[in-house]
């Protein structure tokens, strides 16, 4: 696929969607015409209207979307904590390739929108695994296909807040100041920890919320979980895909040198 962003002017040479230099109006044009983003919108549609089509009752219709709104965190919870950097995934050859995209790279480069968003030929699987039953259990048909377009809608938001929780920018109110601060330090002083995204009460009740880096120490494997170079000459299935060692921190993001500079140089 063509990257639509390729030649952008907040395109950084080495680095590609580099969030850490975008700015907040960049950011949104990034997210409102990224591919993903653009597919979740689509479905949206696509699922309001068939839960329209095979509607029953408004109950039917309804009750599926506050129960996936309380559903919802909890799996993906489950899934951050128990898949994502479940460490048995990238010592499999089969589920190895999976392990990598869906989580490690983020790890690797946290500011790299590429790799940020989930794809959907993961996504999109386990949001209808986890709530069309649900919703179909509920409301028949029209309950399972607005089960379906909640889990789509809040993947959207959560998609939306975590890139801003990875871009340069301070925002401006408190509580996303708050989700911010718990999302960097997931990533740069504690993996074990502050699983969630926007929503933190799963990690408040099984003991996996943390505050100030100075709760806990910082863990040696924050950038690479747990993929040391040791564990990679064992299980080498994701180095080969990557084409390099684990790394133990991102690379730094690399700034165009301007003219000024290149001429005083050469």
């Amino acid at each position: 696929m063509i990257n639509p962003f390729r030649n952008t002017p907040f395109m950084k040479k080495g680095r590609s969607y580099d969030l850490g230099k975008m700015s907040l109006k960049q950011m949104w044009k990034a997210y409102l015409t990224y591919p993903t983003i653009l597919l979740y919108f689509l479905l949206i549609l696509v699922t309001i209207g068939l839960s329209l089509y095979f509607y029953k009752g408004f109950w039917q219709t309804f009750i599926p979307v506050p129960v996936v709104v309380v559903v919802f965190p909890i799996v993906w919870y489950i899934i951050h904590r128990w898949i994502m950097h479940g460490r048995w995934f990238y010592r499999n050859p089969i589920t190895a390739a999976m392990w990598k995209r869906i989580h490690w790279d983020h790890h690797q480069d946290p500011h790299l929108l590429e790799v940020l968003f989930g794809s959907p030929l993961y996504t999109l699987p386990t949001m209808i695994v986890v709530t069309m039953p649900i919703g179909g259990w509920i409301g028949g048909w029209s309950g399972a296909f607005s089960a379906l377009a909640t889990a789509l809608v809040m993947t959207c938001i959560y998609e939306f807040f975590h890139t801003l929780q990875h871009l340069a920018y301070k925002p401006k109110w408190n509580w996303v100041v708050y989700i911010v601060q718990l999302h960097i330090l997931h990533h740069f002083h504690d993996e074990d920890g502050n699983y969630g995204i926007t929503n933190y009460l799963p990690d408040r009740l099984l003991g996996t919320f943390y505050r100030k880096a100075k709760d806990r120490p910082r863990s040696p494997y924050v950038f690479n979980l747990g993929y040391t170079l040791e564990e990679a000459q064992l299980y080498p299935w994701v180095m080969q895909r990557t084409g390099a060692p684990p790394r133990d921190r991102p690379d730094p993001a690399r700034v165009p040198k301007s003219p000024k500079l290149s001429k005083e140089a050469s």
